[in-house]
């Protein structure tokens, strides 16, 4: 008679299912993306018209809004200083205002408009960000029985930057602002708060319409919270990019009320950590305002954001109805929140929360998540010992032999997590190195060949060849691709203890695969499932179906929002984000899956095909399939100047040292010399050298912004003739004063263009101390060059400034700083001369580039 061992080695050889039903495996799991996680990321209700609102009154109505943004776009890109923001847009949006007062219940509601005009300066990032006469439309909406002064602040803006009409970022917003305001006025709504509607016209300058009303209108003062409205992309679901800071209440109100949910924690806490390369009013309303808020913007279609494809025509209709319904409902159970009247008195910290598939919306507190954490990393530990305590007695083997597998398969499932890992690492530095990255960047499909398959590989070979290997005299197929799963398990959950320890939040992510796992256990465990060959399957797969929806659905929303902001950044290695982004959530899911194939025969054939099919998809990314950019829908970005250069000596006279012109090039992302090839090869154009970066700030090249500043190593001038030379900036030395033997204070006045970049560097040993702007900088040591931007929209009076400058000692022989004044003229495309336009024809059809006419000025005082 053979014993409980003898028998386990023979069961063995019947526990393999045949080959051919590994494809089937496979697609199943494919269909369920396609079938379920893709549909559930684009669901959208249908488009309410006009009709509708006599059957339903009281609700949003989609086409009213978009009637709306028709005509908003139609005035094309409204960029601060222009006729089209300050005069046109300010008009329209005045006028349609006013007729949802004249239709309004002003018996209900008090309701009034002002056009707020504002200048001031702050520090925004390095910069000392300086706005002149900036323009807000702002409505105050308050109930006629209000017993509170407490206010809940809409915002969004208007405003566009050069070339785009601004049709996503953020035009569609303010439309459906207007009509949430509509719907409100229009029907006994009740409302117990007022609501300031904030339709910022200065937001892509940036941020300064936002920090204008939060600092100086009169109604600010009682605004307790903020929902900020803003765009990454052109319609789609808006997503929550941040909520609070530690204000949990809001997420409450947004989990109960909105209807078509999609907010996640993770992204949140990335978005804080700066992995998306964008900033929204929302950062203004709690820096200086200190004030909580929801931070929402909609990012399908990123491609087009900031270029001139943003366009009315390719927002999906049902967008307008999505977030319109979102907003209506959210804005009233804020409205009427009693929460809004003394917002400190819930400030208890942070929310976990998420939705899933957009079907609902899970959220809770912080401090209950840590301890469901640690309840189910206690769980998971105790199920795992009582596993293989259990199993001595159904094997016929000893316990330390079974703990002794177990070690060994958690170092092989180990080596196989480092392994996957490595190959992802390498994968991505190799094709950031030989300059094939991107090639996702239109066609995301190839991310599963890159990125996927090499983890499946990694994950798995090494599984296969080790029960190959074993098979004799090792532990049953089954229990040994079992105790594979706990072992990896076990290290998700030392993962999930850790970053408890961190207080990371979005440790839930791993809490969801490590608690379905355990269930499925527990289940097998009762049912003695788990002592047969196949049978402990059924629980198990039918348990990995809710996580692998869930996962997918983050990795595809992670794609939509991330893979087109790659084509705005250049500093950093893309296929290093995407690569182990894809990598983290591999190996919270597919490590319960991929060694399941071990169970097919031909195991090791099969999992090799993923390895195979990697080497495939490395070789597309070097043929055309693979390069990165398409004509309209994904275009390679660029920024173009059309400039005139002055350098001035150090003399008493500041004479002259040098003047040229030419075509500034700022490629913005990580394909700097994608075009060379096209511009310079047999052209009578060349591309200058960088001798002027020794002596010139900033190279001498005319930068725009401080996203300019840090692209400058891939930035580079090209000669041509001179521009149009209207309105160059000037600057007057209006006094020199001694205040002290080491101090003088310098009066100087700058004019030009409504936008217009200042920066000051001081010399030999002289210390900028004391300044006309926000004295932050200088407290902050940031290091000079010091940067003044400057803009302004209906009044073009010269800028006036003081610089005090302290030296070691009281020789002031000799220049005391060096300061560069670059002018934009971003909005005057009439002035622009037909040699630039021919220069901008040689650009080829995928890259879209945003030019204007400039100038760099340099003198040394």
């Amino acid at each position: 008679m053979n014993s409980k061992y003898e028998n386990m080695k023979i069961i063995y050889n019947r526990s393999k299912i045949g080959w051919y039903w590994a494809p089937l495996f496979v697609s199943f799991w494919f269909l369920l993306f396609y079938l379920v996680v893709m549909p559930s990321f684009h669901r959208m209700p249908p488009l309410k018209t006009l009709q509708d609102e006599q059957q339903e009154p009281g609700q949003f109505i989609g086409e009213r809004a978009e009637s709306t943004l028709l005509k908003l776009t139609k005035i094309g890109p409204k960029v601060v200083g222009s006729a089209a923001n300050e005069q046109v847009a300010v008009q329209l949006l005045l006028g349609e205002i006013s007729d949802i007062i004249d239709g309004a219940r002003t018996d209900l509601f008090d309701i009034q408009k002002d056009v707020q005009i504002a200048s001031g300066n702050y520090l925004l990032w390095s910069m000392v960000n300086v706005y002149q006469s900036v323009q807000n439309v702002v409505v105050k909406v308050s109930p006629r029985n209000a017993t509170s002064e407490a206010t809940l602040l809409i915002n969004s803006h208007f405003d566009s930057v050069p070339a785009s009409s601004g049709a996503g970022d953020s035009g569609m917003m303010c439309v459906i602002m207007l009509e949430v305001l509509r719907v409100i006025t229009k029907y006994e709504t009740p409302l117990t708060y007022s609501l300031v509607f904030l339709f910022n016209g200065a937001e892509e300058n940036p941020l300064q319409g936002s920090h204008a009303f939060i600092t100086q209108h009169p109604w600010a003062k009682n605004v307790k919270a903020v929902v900020n409205l803003d765009s990454a992309g052109s319609g789609g679901r808006e997503i929550l990019f941040q909520s609070g800071p530690d204000h949990p209440w809001l997420m409450k109100y947004y989990g109960k009320h909105i209807e078509h949910p999609f907010a996640s924690t993770i992204g949140e806490e990335l978005f804080q950590a700066g992995f998306i390369p964008s900033e929204t009013d929302y950062r203004i309303f709690r820096d200086f305002g200190k004030i909580p808020g929801l931070d929402m913007a909609q990012v399908l279609n990123g491609y087009v954001y900031h270029t001139k494809y943003d366009r009315f025509n390719i927002i999906p209709r049902r967008t307008y109805q999505l977030t319109g319904d979102n907003l209506l409902s959210l804005i009233k159970a804020l409205g009427n929140a009693p929460e809004l009247e003394d917002p400190a008195k819930y400030a208890e910290g942070h929310m976990i929360f998420f939705d899933v598939l957009g079907w609902f919306f899970i959220y809770y507190p912080e401090s209950v998540g840590v301890i469901i954490n640690i309840c189910v990393c206690v769980l998971v530990l105790v199920t795992i010992v009582v596993y293989i305590w259990s199993m001595a007695s159904n094997t016929g083997m000893f316990r330390r032999r079974i703990f002794a597998k177990f070690g060994i398969l958690a170092a092989l499932q180990l080596c196989g997590v480092c392994l996957s890992l490595g190959l992802v690492i390498s994968i991505a530095f190799f094709l950031d190195g030989v300059g094939l990255s991107m090639s996702w960047f239109s066609q995301t499909w190839m991310i599963f060949g890159l990125y996927f398959c090499p983890m499946f590989f990694g994950l798995g070979i090494l599984p296969a060849i080790y029960f190959s290997r074993t098979k004799e005299h090792g532990l049953p197929l089954g229990y040994g691709i079992q105790l594979l799963m706990h072992s990896h398990c076990l290290i998700l959950t030392v993962i999930t203890i850790l970053m408890i320890s961190f207080n990371i939040r979005s440790a839930f992510i791993l809490l969801i695969c490590i608690g379905f796992y355990t269930i499925s256990v527990l289940i097998n465990m009762a049912t003695c499932a788990h002592k047969t060959n196949f049978l402990w399957l059924i629980p198990h797969c039918i348990l990995q179906i809710l996580p692998f929806l869930f996962y997918a659905y983050c990795c595809y929303a992670f794609y939509v929002v991330f893979a087109p902001m790659q084509g705005r950044e250049s500093s950093s290695n893309p296929e290093l984000l995407i690569g182990l982004y894809t990598a983290l959530f591999c190996l919270l899911l597919s490590p319960f899956l991929v060694p399941l194939l071990c169970l097919f025969r031909k195991s090791k054939t099969i999992i090799s095909l993923f390895g195979i099919c990697t080497l495939i998809f490395i070789i597309l990314a070097a043929t055309p399939v693979g390069f990165p950019y398409v004509e309209k829908t994904a275009v390679q970005r660029f920024f173009s100047v059309h400039t005139t250069r002055t350098f001035h000596n150090g003399d008493a006279a500041s004479s002259v040292n040098h003047t040229d012109s030419g075509y500034y090039v700022m490629p913005v992302d990580r394909h700097p010399k994608s075009v060379d090839s096209i511009l310079f090869e047999n052209t009578d154009y060349t591309k200058a050298n960088r001798s002027d970066c020794e002596t010139e700030i900033m190279c001498g090249f005319p930068i725009y912004s401080t996203r300019w500043v840090k692209a400058v190593p891939n930035g580079y001038w090209v000669p041509g003739p001179e521009p149009n030379k209207d309105y160059l900036p000037s600057l007057r030395i209006i006094s020199k004063e001694s205040t002290s033997e080491t101090n003088i204070i310098f009066t100087l006045e700058v004019s030009g263009p409504d936008h217009t970049s200042i920066f000051i560097e001081p010399l030999a040993d002289a210390k900028l101390v004391d300044w006309t702007f926000t004295r932050e900088p200088l407290e902050k040591n940031l290091p000079p060059p010091h940067y003044v931007y400057w803009s302004y929209a209906l009044d073009p009076t010269p800028l006036r400034f003081n610089l005090e400058f302290e030296h070691e000692n009281a020789d002031w022989s000799g220049t005391t700083f060096r300061i560069a004044i670059m002018g934009h003229r971003i909005h005057d495309d009439m002035f622009i001369e037909e040699d630039y336009r021919e220069f901008l024809a040689k650009f080829p059809p995928w890259a879209h580039v945003n030019s204007w006419i400039g100038s760099y000025t340099s003198w040394q005082l």
